[in-house]
């Protein structure tokens, strides 16, 4: 499992995306979120602003990181 870290209290589903460099762009984790091939803790989630914070665990395709606080 991947792990991200952020600084911040929460990072949103899509920058998260992109920072463990799953898609290229925004507008990539836009598509790939609302078609709802994006599990945050096992559970779909189709909003891209989903506040993820330290713990939470994302999956998508065959990969999944775990966000984690510096």
């Amino acid at each position: 499992m991947d792990k991200i870290q952020i600084k911040d209290e929460y990072i949103k589903l899509g920058q998260a995306l992109k920072l463990a460099g799953y898609v290229d762009s925004g507008l990539d984790a836009k598509i790939v979120i609302q078609d709802g091939l994006v599990k945050v803790n096992g559970e779909v989630d189709t909003r891209r602003g989903k506040k993820l914070v330290p713990g939470d665990v994302v999956s998508f395709e065959d990969k999944e990181f775990e966000v984690t606080s510096l």
